[in-house]
């Protein structure tokens, strides 16, 4: 072929490209519909240029289109690994985890219950043997979810289920192409009918060696991109080698499914690569896949598309009536996932509830397109595969492709109206009018406005205000025939926008550079995460979906738990820092949010829904603030870090835009520019090292930095470090409740408590002490003490800590000074050291100083409680010296 044809035949088909997207918006069509039906005219109009007789000017195009290399392998290694990977670049992956089990549950149960409805269907018909026929049913089991998807967004769809219909597709993709995989050896090796069993056993393997190698893959790649952030061009192409090198190595390796490789590693760089890369480097890498993804998926359907005349050349009335038998079998199996399978996981409560409307969208939504070709074509090629089987999948899978195109796809949108899903709700209708009617208002006052500042002709400006004024009074008039809009519909649609806006200044902060990328990931997910629970559950759903933020979940706390137990500190300490650092970005984007409330939602729902969002706003402020001083009080000084982070990021933007303008006025020249970026490229290099976070816990270290125990004798600090007992808490647990016998004394070795006694809450941080107070003032315990974050607490049995208490004097003072702060009277406190070798302290000048004998008595003291240690760690188990991390440890 010569290169120059070549070359325009490329040209051309990019051009197609180019055109089909206008042209499917203007038909009212999906896009890749009308890739498929370009495609199938090309393949068509090359055939018939080369037949005829016309003329024989067209004829080197025509034979450069019909003899392009389109082999499955193209398909397969070339494009797939693309449209796989930039898909798992572009999930949102903290919002599809809280949808894992209805993901997971349609991506597998709906893949595997296809394969098997199409193959036993054509079995049972006698069309192939059940191997060829289960091979075709994993062929047509993945769909392809864009152009239903497409719509959902174009009706204002609930994101969760468009975002579980693209999970879905993702990981039916993967499921079934390792489907087709394991039946393609069996066929291939000529075993006709193997037990069904004996073949689904390999198909674990093909899953877990795909995953492991992905999940090397990836974290190899996030490794070497972390390594080069001065080179953003070569963290591209790093990541543009990943999934290609990801899919070769699992297949020819490892033996596995390259595409559950790609998916992993895609998974594994889109989690950890924010955490490595540069915001803008991320941002910039996102675009790139996008835009390949964008040319992959277009010529793969293209040139797929090319394939179906000829693939459809030998069909027969047999043929189709076979094709019939696929079609109905694979509808069925959809809709029995979509009929019986998601309503049972909605009564479960593990999936959404998803209305009717939606499932008859989605099942008639379920395209199938390149990939289902791109496995078809690889059945034609291989000649390990028997002839007969060979055409009959080629005409059954293409046959049922077209059927999903140019029916399912061309009827889309009619069945999406007739279903009313692109008709706005009555409660959504009479707020867009009012919305609109607000609008209309504050344009006429800033066009007042203009018009003043310009001193334009009265003429014209009477003109014109007389044709505005009756938009606006026809504007006010549907608003007030629209019907009125109770309160609580107000308070919904009002904290519906206060979540976007919330969502708008997360992105505003990110597009600053103020914050990291893996930050605002996180606030976004918990954005989206706000604005539809509260679309679907009101004021009750956000404030639940607020608390949510604010808490801990169950991943943190598997952390937390793997933290205390097994000592395994990283994935605890990076989730610890990033809710510390989401906390505080949190309470500076709330602050913002009263002004919204005031400029916009006032205006459009009234002044009583205003001050109701207002209340709520400041009972979750309340509630993250509460959340940060736990955290300031469990690792005091990383805050100010954190906070120090955020303004040298504000002030590196400001610097950066201050040097653009200079720029722009000509006051700088490029080079000095230039040289001025590189060094506010490499500052902000070292601001995105996120300052190390300590959770050690050394008693030791703890006992001589607290000021109770710092004029303690290092002999006795020793002994008490040793007489401390640990104790693992979480985030809410009670640690001490109402009426429960004193036993103990508590150190606050990291972490933070409340103590709520008579309606009063005292918060204590790292190094102070509780339960002193019950135990000396011999009352019953009326205080309840919560822990407000995870943290440890270093316990002291009751007789040891009497006799701490006659050996210190700071201790006894603070004992002293926080019973007076509770108006807890504590006469058994000079008892108690009267019982003992050190006198009580006399008032006046003329009083003995204690110091000494305080010192002396310390040190019998220590050889006493030295004794006591041992002889209770010669008596006790080895499994008692371990930390506790029961919620319900004895006392």
């Amino acid at each position: 072929m010569d290169i120059a044809v070549a070359t325009a035949v490329v040209a051309g088909l990019f051009l197609v490209i180019g055109l089909a997207e206008p042209l499917a918006a203007r038909m009212r069509l999906p896009y890749s519909v009308m890739l498929a039906i370009l495609g199938i005219g090309l393949g068509i109009g090359a055939a018939f240029f080369l037949r005829t007789e016309l003329t024989d000017a067209l004829n080197p195009v025509a034979e450069a289109i019909l003899g392009l290399p389109i082999r499955s392998n193209v398909f397969l290694y070339l494009f797939l690994p693309t449209l796989l990977f930039q898909v798992t670049l572009g999930l949102n992956l903290r919002r599809m985890w809280d949808d894992w089990v209805p993901i997971l549950t349609l991506a597998i149960v709906a893949v595997v219950a296809a394969t098997l409805s199409v193959g036993y269907a054509l079995y049972w018909v006698g069309a192939m043997p059940l191997m060829a026929c289960l091979l075709l049913g994993a062929i047509v089991s993945t769909t392809d979810p864009s152009a239903v998807v497409s719509i959902f967004r174009n009706i204002a769809a609930p994101q969760r289920l468009s975002r579980i219909v693209e999970g879905e597709s993702l990981l039916n993709d993967a499921a079934a192409i390792a489907l087709f995989g394991l039946f393609m050896g069996f066929v291939s090796r000529g075993v006709p009918n193997p037990t069904l069993g004996g073949a689904l056993a390999q198909f674990p393997y093909l899953l877990a060696g795909g995953a492991v190698a992905g999940l090397v893959a990836g974290r190899v790649a996030a490794m070497l991109m972390g390594a080069l952030w001065r080179f953003p061009l070569a963290q591209l192409s790093i990541s543009v080698a990943l999934p290609y090198l990801a899919y070769i190595g699992s297949e020819q390796i490892a033996g596995a499914s390259g595409v559950i490789a790609v998916v992993t590693a895609g998974l594994t760089l889109n989690i950890v690569g924010p955490g490595r890369l540069t915001p803008a480097a991320w941002a910039n890498l996102r675009e790139v896949w996008d835009l390949l993804a964008h040319w992959a998926g277009a010529l793969i359907f293209v040139l797929a598309a090319l394939l179906i005349p000829r693939l459809l050349g030998t069909m027969t009335l047999t043929d189709l009536f076979y094709v019939g038998v696929v079609t109905a079998a694979a509808l069925a199996a959809r809709a029995a996932i979509l009929f019986v399978l998601m309503p049972l996981l909605d009564r479960a409560g593990l999936s959404p509830h998803v209305e009717r409307p939606y499932r008859v969208a989605i099942l008639w939504g379920g395209l199938r397109g390149a990939v289902t070709l791109a496995l078809a074509l690889a059945v034609t090629e291989s000649l390990r595969v028997p002839p007969d089987i060979r055409r009959e999948v080629g005409i059954f899978a293409t046959g049922f492709v077209l059927f999903t195109l140019m029916v399912q796809g061309t009827t889309l949108r009619w069945v999406i109206t007739r279903l009313g899903l692109d008709r706005l709700s009555p409660l959504d209708a009479a707020l867009a009018n009012q919305v609109v009617a607000v609008a209309m208002q504050s344009v006429r006052e800033q066009v007042s406005q203009t018009t003043e500042t310009y001193d334009l002709t009265h003429e014209t400006v009477r003109a014109e205000a007389k044709r505005f004024g009756d938009r606006l009074e026809e504007a006010v008039r549907r608003a007030d025939d629209s019907g009125e809009i109770l309160d609580r519909d107000r308070v919904t649609l009002g904290l519906i926008a206060l979540a976007a806006a919330e969502r708008e200044l997360i992105l505003a902060r990110f597009r600053e550079q103020a914050i990291s990328n893996r930050t605002a990931e996180l606030a976004l997910a918990d954005a989206d995460r706000l604005i539809e629970t509260t679309r679907t559950a009101g004021r009750m759903g956000y404030r639940s979906a607020a608390r949510r933020h604010v808490g801990q979940g169950g991943v943190y706390r598997l952390a937390a738990w793997l933290h205390a137990r097994l000592r395994l500190s990283a994935p605890f300490a990076r989730m610890t820092a990033d809710r510390f650092e989401r906390l505080l970005i949190e309470q500076l984007v709330l602050r913002d949010l009263d002004g919204f409330i005031d400029a916009r939602i006032r205006r459009i729902h009234g002044k009583r829904v205003a001050n109701l969002l207002h209340d709520l706003l400041d009972s979750r402020a309340g509630e993250v603030r509460k959340a940060l001083d736990g955290l300031r009080l469990q690792y005091p000084g990383y805050a100010e870090e954190l906070e120090r982070r955020f303004i040298r990021r504000t002030a590196l933007r400001l610097e950066e835009r201050e040097y653009e303008t200079l720029r722009e006025d000509g006051l700088i020249g490029p080079e000095l520019h230039a040289s001025l970026a590189t060094q506010i490229a490499r500052n902000r290099a070292q601001i995105e090292r996120r300052p190390p976070l300590d959770l050690a816990v050394r008693k030791a270290e703890l006992i001589r930095q607290m000021p109770l125990f710092a004029e303690m004798k290092p002999r006795v600090q020793r002994r008490l470090a040793r007489a401390l007992r640990s104790r693992y808490v979480q985030d809410g647990e009670v640690i001490v409740g109402r009426d429960v016998p004193a036993r103990s004394v508590y150190f606050i070795a990291s972490g933070a408590v409340e103590v709520r006694t008579a309606g009063q809450v005292h918060r204590l941080g790292r190094g102070e002490m509780f339960g002193q107070l019950a135990i000396l003032s011999r009352r019953p315990r009326r205080s309840e003490v919560r822990a407000i974050s995870h943290g440890v607490l270093l316990v002291l049995d009751e007789a040891r800590f009497v006799k701490l208490l006659r050996a210190s004097a700071p201790l006894r003072r603070a004992v002293r000074e926080s019973a007076e702060r509770r108006g807890v009277p504590l006469d058994a406190l000079d008892s108690v050291v009267a019982e003992g070798a050190v006198p009580t302290p006399k008032a006046g000048p003329e009083a003995t100083p204690p110091e000494r004998e305080v010192a002396v008595t310390a040190e019998e003291l220590a050889d006493e409680l030295e004794a006591e240690i041992l002889r209770d760690e010669s008596e006790a188990p080895r499994h008692e010296e371990k930390p506790e991390t029961s919620t319900r440890a004895a006392e």
